[in-house]
């Protein structure tokens, strides 16, 4: 009796919550009500609405709490009166962070650990990965996501809404007009990128689009029923990405900021701020608040070269530096036990896929195989997080650094891979990891670019770093000669990981793809029925690294990959 009335609910996850005590779950107290279910006199109450709020490119330095020059009161009290996550990865560009927040799971086990996925790349989230929005839905809850996807389009089965959205809204690429939703991939290939649900919405351009997804998230609120069924949103911000685009009213009160790229981009993170207030307020208006988690993070590290700042931290957007890597973040809801604090407990952003999993009322079975962990009793209750180990990544096809060899990595691990893993206090990098210079606050009003592109192309004698990250947070003191031990025992971890790794999928570009082809829409192009070719993928041990190297450089493919990435095209 008690097991049928309580379908779908966990008891674990109602406790955490402090919806239950245990002297009410006598089973000779449940009422037999086949309309709802009842633990004593009293009805289980519903699974929380969660409100996944994602920005892009926010470096940690981009948020009045941490910051001096950008104004963000709405987050600022947000996040003092919830929990400030302080201890907080993501991954250094957007693919990687999206697929792992949607998955739960490394890049090395989607096949996703290289770069992003490119408009005209025949690839997206692997089809055999359960994403969270389908473990949602099987639990009951309403789906709905807004904002930038990035996660590939190249078939329709790839789609938001093939991948457990009940309704979408936004764009499919990676970097659009803030106004007219044109996107580019290259010079030439260009097209149009909004999309209602599977169609394009031609009609909807020209309104900013931090607006606009702000509308249509206070619409989904306005006309679903709280008490009903319970409400997932997926709300991915195309802001603060390039291009520096913004309604005039927001950068008046950023008329005293000298650097211009800096001006305009704290310009558009006020419209954030302003945005996640609207939305807020809807979500008490409408009965949602009471019974709500609202989480905010970013998906990387700033971008200094577009106004962004990670100060103190060192590295930018896509380096396995602190600043491509440590996120902003925080928890708020009427829900936490304990609020108003600080929380150091280590959280990935693959631990989103279980915490919430079992937030909705699923228990471990429906997480069982992903790489994240449940942290809501270390978020709601300052408990200690169970996580001790995060795999940054392991990308065996960016640029092998020339000085790398088996021999420096003890015979364990080749350390010109690219790789990066942080254990308790102990963070290693091996490869090249990016561009690693600390870059404080932009006070000047600018600089030649020449002066970027020379640090740009300056490449580190070193290919490996060992920092005590706890003790260090700015990674100023390499300590991979004092402690050889940690360093081997992480390069053991290394080597553990890569031999769960799947192949990479990094197909080549397919002309089909050209929005010309496609009405002026960046939109699927390759039918359902068509198979894969897999065969055009990059395979992790396919050949030798240095005639990967030597094909690489034939076709520019890297160097035109970094550029780009540096550029903020991605």
């Amino acid at each position: 009796m008690a097991t049928t009335a309580l379908t779908g609910f966990s008891m674990m996850s109602l406790l955490s919550l402090g919806y239950l005590t245990w002297d009410l779950m006598s089973p000779n107290q449940v009422e037999n009500d086949p309309e709802k279910p009842f633990i004593g006199r009293f009805p289980v109450p519903q699974p929380p609405h969660i409100i996944f709020i994602m920005t892009d490119d926010q470096g940690f330095n981009d948020i009045g709490y941490h910051s001096s020059d950008i104004r963000t009161p709405v987050l600022d009290k947000l996040a003092a009166d919830g929990v400030k996550l302080e201890n907080y990865y993501i991954q250094p560009i957007c693919t990687p962070s999206r697929s792992q927040f949607i998955t739960g799971r490394y890049q090395i086990h989607t096949g996703l650990q290289h770069s992003i996925i490119r408009p005209c790349q025949p690839n997206c989230l692997p089809f055999d990965q359960v994403t969270l929005p389908q473990r949602l839905q099987e639990l009951g809850y309403s789906t709905h996501m807004v904002g930038k996807w990035h996660l590939g389009f190249y078939k329709k089965e790839c789609l938001p809404t093939r991948r457990g959205f009940d309704t979408y809204f936004g764009s499919l690429t990676g970097s659009v007009n803030y106004y007219t939703y044109d996107g580019c991939d290259g010079a030439g290939l260009c097209g149009f990128d909004l999309h209602e649900g599977e169609s394009v919405a031609w009609g909807q351009s020209g309104k900013y689009s931090t607006h606009l997804y702000t509308q249509r998230v206070r619409k989904i609120l306005a006309t679903h029923d709280p008490q009903s069924q319970p409400l997932f949103i997926f709300l991915s911000f195309q802001a603060v990405h390039t291009p520096l685009q913004y309604p005039d009213e927001y950068i008046y009160p950023y008329l005293g900021l000298e650097n211009v790229a800096r001006r305009k981009y704290a310009a558009m993170v006020s419209a954030v701020d302003e945005a996640v207030r609207n939305i807020t307020y809807a979500l008490r208006k409408y009965g949602y608040y009471q019974n709500s988690v609202i989480i905010f993070s970013t998906d990387n590290g700033g971008q200094p070269l577009s106004g962004g700042s990670n100060w103190p931290l060192r590295g930018r957007k896509g380096t396995y530096w602190e600043g491509g890597i440590r996120g902003l973040g925080f928890v708020h809801s009427p829900l936490l036990r304990k609020k108003r604090r600080v929380s150091k407990a280590l959280v990935h952003i693959t631990d989103w896929y279980p915490t919430l999993v079992g937030l909705a009322g699923g228990d471990e079975s429906l997480t069982e195989g992903v790489d994240g962990y449940n942290v809501w009793e270390a978020i709601s209750e300052g408990k200690e997080s169970p996580r001790l180990e995060i795999l940054h990544n392991i990308d065996p096809l960016y640029n092998h650094a020339r000085t790398g060899s088996l021999q420096k990595g003890y015979g364990i691990w080749n350390t010109a891979i690219q790789a990066s893993i942080r254990a308790g206090d102990w963070k290693l990098l091996t490869g090249d990891p990016g561009y690693g210079d600390w870059i404080p606050p932009q006070i000047l009003p600018g600089f030649p670019s020449s002066w970027w592109k020379q640090e740009r192309h300056t490449r580190p004698r070193k290919t490996v770093w060992l920092f005590n990250i706890s003790g260090d947070p700015y990674e100023r003191y390499d300590l991979s000669e004092q402690r050889p031990d940690v360093v081997k025992q992480l390069l053991a971890r290394l080597v553990y990981y890569n031999r769960t790794a799947v192949p990479v999928r990094y197909p080549s570009e397919d002309p089909r793809a050209d929005p010309y082809l496609n009405g002026g829409a960046w939109v699927p192009w390759v039918g359902d029925e068509e198979e894969d070719n897999w065969g055009s993928f990059f395979q992790k041990k396919s050949m030798d690294w240095k005639k990967k190297l030597k094909l690489s450089k034939s076709r520019s493919f890297f160097g035109k990959l970094k550029t780009r990435i540096m550029s903020n095209i991605v």
